[in-house]
Order: structure tokens, then C-alpha cells, then sequence
């Protein structure tokens, strides 16, 4: 996607993905090479005047040597930061911004510590690695902290509990941030997550507009304290008295930030184009509600006969008695190999009158119903 939108804008890409026949691969040049092979890593720089990375598993250390012999605007500090829970909560609070309580834990009595301190539920995860959901434990008794020390301690790094935060939404901020040091939030999303894989991005969140603003300030606040160059993405939740605390980072293009594709001015594809080039960066004003929807590897196939059925009947309204409740569904599937149950695969943008609009939309189509 950062590919197809800044091929418009006049720039040529070459990919560094392992995988063969990659998603950019498929629109760009590709050097195929794990994320941490050095000497592929110096073959791209060869061929490149900029480089970026999307994906933050990116090695560090490989990021690091290519910033003494390359132009990498993102640098490596922020990809240092991110990539472990510890160093990104100190980062966040060193920018003036809330984190659920916390506590590093090296044993199992420490473990046992910091629960009786927080409480349960509590939540255990590994410093490093993890994404949806991955690498984590919720603590409901006691009696399970034995069993997730153990098992989360496999993972050879260092493990953090989290008070866990009674939240009524979680809501997510992108912001972009240029190497001149201007920085611009678009609307915050409100997210569903079903079985911790992000299922829904709605904008605008179902919040006040005091907490939308809100939150946009805070990853504005945290991009420019973090000094970061090109997409920060915030994630945060909301407790019922309207605090915010920020739950995890990601300076890349985010799947909740998809929804800027078709609603927005200018999407997060091309304003992390526009930052890591250093030119100006777009409005980011909302065009129209938008919600949001992934395509896992189960709804490929049900999502490919809707779209192949009758086109008015799939694209244009859910009611066509009250115009008010046009739905118009774009899709975006992203040419991974392999349709996997629960592997992200794509992402249906649903733009309408209203966010309620988009929703029943989505509901109509039963394609996501469990």
C-alpha cells in the first residue's frame, strides 16, 4: 500500500521481505532476505536513496548499520524503543503520558509480588516479540501464577506485569511526524478486538469530542517527544471516567489506520511517504464515517462471492428505501500466499451517512458473524 501510493506520487520502491512473491513484491522490485541479513540489508541501500521500514520486527541492530551508510529517516532509536515493552512505557511516561501501572518481573516471586500489589485480573507479557494477543497471560486467581511465569519465561526475555485497566473502549491515534518536525494526528478510531485480533475501526470513535481531541494531543505529544519520523501509531483505552492511558506503540502504518484509505484527505500511506521524504505533510480531515473491517484468512473466500455477486445489491445501499443508509464498501486484499484461519488478509473500508450505517452494513452481510 505505501508501494501503490507513492508510485503515484513519482517514487519507485524496491522490497527487502523474506518471503517470495511478497505483497510488495508484487508492485515493486524485491530483494528477498530475512529482516536481519546484513548484506542483503547493504544491497538495498545500494539501490535505494531512502529507506523505511513497516513492520516492527524489523532487527534493530541491521536498522542501526544502515543509518551510518544510508539515508533511513525513521533512524533506529524508535524501532530500539518499541520493540520492548519497558523501554517504550519509560518513553511514553517521559513524555508526560499515562501507562497502566506496572513492574518488570524476573521470577516467580516477584511475580507473586507484583500481583498481590495490582490485583487481578493483571496482565503478564513478554518484554519483546507478541501481537495480537500473542506472548501474554491474563492473571484471574493466584493459583495461576506459577503456570504463566513458566510458560511466558520460554521466551527468554523479560516479562512485565500490567495492572490490568478497566476500560469501556480502546480507541487508537495515527500521527506523522517529519524530520522538519511538523506533526499532524488523524481522528482517533475506535477499535473491537474479537479474540485479540482487532475485528473493527470506527470513525468517529463513539466518544466526546473533548476525549477524541484528547487523545489526538497525546500521540502528537508522544511523536514529538520520542522525536519519531514518519507513522506513530498510539494505542489507548478509556476508562469510564474518560482517563486515558496509552497501551503499546507501532512507528509504522497500522491496520486501525486502514480506514484513512477513502475517508480521509490524505491516507497514512501517504503521509508516512510525505514525512519520510520530508515534504509537507497532507490534511488529515475526515471526508466521511468510515468503519473499518479485517478480512482473516476464514473470510476470504465468503468476501470474494459477496463482491462477485450482483453489484448493487453489494456496494451500493443496505436500504434502498432511506438513502440515509448507503453503505459503500471498498475492498483491499493484501496478496498474501496463503489464506490461514485468523491471518490478517485484507480490510473492507465501509464509508456511509454514519458510523451505525456502516455497522449494519456489516451485520447484513453475515460474512462476520461468529
Amino acid at each position: 500500500m505505501l508501494a501503490l501510493t507513492g508510485s503515484a506520487m513519482g517514487y519507485r520502491f524496491i522490497a527487502m521481505d523474506p518471503t517470495p512473491d511478497a505483497p510488495c513484491g508484487q508492485v515493486s522490485e524485491q530483494i528477498v532476505a530475512s529482516y536481519g541479513d546484513a548484506q542483503a540489508a547493504r544491497e538495498l541501500a545500494r539501490r535505494s536513496d531512502v529507506i523505511t521500514y513497516e513492520f516492527e520486527n524489523v532487527d534493530a541492530d541491521v536498522a542501526a548499520m544502515l543509518t551510518g551508510e544510508s539515508y533511513v529517516p525513521q533512524g533506529s532509536k524508535l524501532l530500539h524503543t518499541t520493540q520492548h515493552r519497558l523501554r517504550e512505557k519509560r518513553a511514553i511516561e517521559a513524555a508526560g503520558v499515562k501507562v497502566a501501572p506496572y513492574a518488570e518481573v524476573r521470577s516467580a516471586d516477584e511475580l507473586r509480588e507484583a500481583v498481590a500489589r495490582f490485583g487481578t485480573p493483571c496482565v503478564l507479557k513478554t518484554a519483546t516479540g507478541g501481537y495480537d494477543g500473542k506472548g501474554q497471560w491474563v492473571i484471574r486467581s493466584a493459583d495461576e501464577i506459577e503456570d504463566a511465569f513458566n510458560t511466558l519465561s520460554q521466551a527468554k526475555t523479560e516479562l512485565v506485569l500490567e495492572k490490568f485497566i478497566d476500560f469501556s473502549m480502546e480507541l487508537s491515534v495515527i500521527a506523522a511526524r517529519s524530520p522538519r518536525g511538523e506533526v499532524k494526528a488523524f481522528p482517533a478510531a475506535e477499535n473491537v478486538h474479537v479474540d485479540n485480533i482487532l475485528h473493527l475501526s470506527i470513525v468517529p470513535a463513539r466518544v466526546s469530542p473533548e476525549v477524541a481531541a484528547r487523545a489526538e494531543e497525546l500521540a502528537v505529544r508522544i511523536a514529538s517527544s520520542m522525536e519519531a519520523v514518519g507513522l506513530l501509531a498510539v494505542e489507548m483505552f478509556v476508562t469510564q471516567d474518560g482517563e486515558l492511558y496509552v497501551n503499546e506503540l507501532a512507528p509504522r502504518p497500522h491496520n486501525s489506520g486502514h480506514y484513512t484509505m477513502e475517508a480521509c484527505v490524505t491516507s497514512q500511506f501517504e503521509q508516512h511517504i510525505r514525512a519520510v521524504c520530508n515534504l509537507p505533510l497532507g490534511s488529515t480531515d475526515l471526508l466521511t464515517p468510515v468503519v473499518m473491517v479485517n478480512v482473516l484468512g476464514e473470510h476470504v473466500e465468503p468476501i470474494i462471492r459477496h463482491f462477485g455477486a450482483d453489484p448493487v445489491q453489494t456496494t451500493n445501499t443496505i436500504n434502498t428505501t432511506d438513502q440515509d443508509q448507503a453503505a459503500h464498501p471498498k475492498l483491499h486484499l493484501y496478496g498474501k500466499a496463503e489464506a490461514i484461519a485468523k491471518r490478517k488478509m485484507g480490510h473492507v473500508n465501509v464509508l456511509a451517512k454514519s458510523t451505525d450505517a456502516a455497522l449494519q452494513w456489516i451485520e447484513k452481510t453475515n460474512i462476520w458473524r461468529t
